[in-house]
């Protein structure tokens, strides 16, 4: 089937036709870096990388920009509160951000442009929309008149009211409408900021995803994605700037949004005790691949409730597709090629990204691996390979299934968190074999009773003793 894609604007489902169908550009909005990513931050990441594995596979050339705003006021606060430099913040937290989305196995994208290096793009957009009527420049800022601009408003659907409501954290008395939004904004002279025909400033972060996606996607690209609380004022404001800013060429042809995440049934919040950052996460020992499980068992449009019990199950299905793959270890993957995977889950996935249905049909694939591992056939380990090769293939086009079963099961062993060691289990292992093989039966249950008690779960097999951390 063709690709099918939720798109925003017209609040329908539609065929995805490129504008080149030899190149797909997408843009997502990225990372404000100044503090730790939480598991909201991670959604949009974790959706539109899976967007970016499936767009790779049906199209010849892809290119996925996600930037990074490194200029704000939340930053200048972070650097004040902790009395740092805005520099040090920003590259700190960039950092921290890609370590934390690089362990959910995020790909990254092809270009990740940061908002300072980009501040010459800005300002000739400012001027192009101030030349064409759409903006105005007033007491050192310089603002978007939305009242000049015909159908501002359709993302959202908002309206008049509410596009004014939705504004009025920037109200003031330089603005000619409410409902006006800032392009440019005067710096003190501890503050950020750069010179211009306005005086010394900095852009508004609205401006700043428009400038930059047009240097690097062209006026017109295919997809604009991120979270549901992007759709306003910000996509809006980036569609105003742009379609205006280009003479009516239209910006965006499909919008992709996420849907909100809440954790235990409710918004996520420091003082309820609900927040939780990926690093957090990772540290208390829950894997990437987990958590990026988890985090597609809902449709991407779909509000997703985040729990422990969430993240539990996901390592328990986790643990069953890398048992099928341990299991077939002894075996070869089949010839690569796409005729073993089950065509409806690309069908899944090609259907606005069904995520969930594409989980149940790993589930399937992973128990025709097992059975095919019972099988007396001739073809028996044809059947394997395939099974395998199918299997791992599903996994990567979701970003999971990356470690050796072994690694995943047995956990990393390079961790100081005051577990057993590889080298200590395999000679608690060795010991209790030898006493088996004595038929000291006692010592033997003792052996397997003390690594039970450190969460070391043994496999007795005809090919020797396996072992997994539970």
């Amino acid at each position: 089937m063709a690709l099918q894609i939720h798109n925003t604007l017209t609040r329908q489902k539609e065929e995805f036709v490129p504008v080149d169908k030899g190149h797909v550009r997408m843009y997502v909005c990225g990372p404000t870096v100044y503090d730790y990513a939480h598991i909201g931050n991670a959604r949009p990441v974790v959706v539109f990388d899976t967007l970016a594995r499936l767009l790779r596979r049906l199209y010849p050339k892809v290119t996925y920009v996600r930037n990074i705003t490194d200029v704000d006021d939340k930053i200048i606060d972070a650097a004040r509160a902790g009395g740092e430099d805005i520099a040090a913040v920003t590259a700190r937290c960039a950092d921290q951000f890609h370590a934390d989305m690089a362990a959910l196995n995020d790909q990254g994208p092809d270009i990740e442009p940061r908002a300072t290096d980009h501040i010459g793009e800005m300002i000739a957009m400012i001027q192009r929309l101030i030349d064409k009527g759409f903006a105005y420049a007033k007491e050192g800022h310089v603002l978007f008149s939305v009242t000049n601009m015909d159908g501002y408003g359709a993302l959202s659907r908002h309206s008049r009211d509410e596009l004014i409501a939705g504004a009025r954290v920037e109200v003031a008395p330089y603005k000619k409408d409410p409902a006006d939004f800032v392009l440019w904004k005067p710096s003190t002279e501890d503050q950020p900021g750069w010179d211009s025909p306005w005086g010394f400033g900095r852009p508004g972060w609205h401006l700043e995803c428009s400038a930059m996606s047009e240097k690097h996607l062209g006026e017109t690209f295919d997809i604009h994605g991120g979270g549901q609380d992007l759709i306003f004022p910000h996509h809006e404001n980036e569609i105003a700037q742009s379609v205006c800013a280009h003479d009516g060429a239209p910006f965006v042809r499909y919008w992709m949004h996420n849907g909100y995440l809440t954790v235990d049934g409710e918004k996520m919040s420091k003082s309820l005790g609900n927040f939780y950052t990926v690093r957090q996460l990772l540290d208390e020992g829950w894997h990437g691949e987990t958590i990026r499980l988890a985090l597609l068992k809902a449709h991407y449009r779909q509000p997703l409730n985040f729990s422990k019990q969430a993240l539990a199950e996901a390592k328990s299905e986790l643990d069953r597709f890398y048992g099928a793959l341990r299991s077939a270890s002894d075996f070869e993957e089949a010839v690569s090629n796409d005729q073993p995977v089950n065509q409806g889950f690309w069908g899944a996935l090609e259907d606005d990204l069904n995520t969930p249905k594409a989980v149940s049909l790993i589930h399937g694939q992973a128990g025709s691996l097992n059975s095919s591992l019972t099988s007396p056939s001739r073809r028996k380990a044809i059947a394997v390979g395939e099974n395998k090769m199918a299997l791992k293939k599903m996994g990567d086009a979701l970003g999971i299934l990356q470690c050796d079963p072994e690694v995943w099961f047995r956990g990393d062993s390079s961790a100081d968190d005051g577990r057993l060691d590889e080298a200590a289990i395999e000679d608690m292992i060795a010991q209790r074999n030898a006493a088996r093989a004595e038929k000291d039966f006692e010592k033997a249950d003792f052996l397997r009773d003390a690594l039970a008690a450190q969460n070391i779960v043994l496999e007795d097999g005809p090919d020797g003793t396996r072992w997994k951390r539970g």
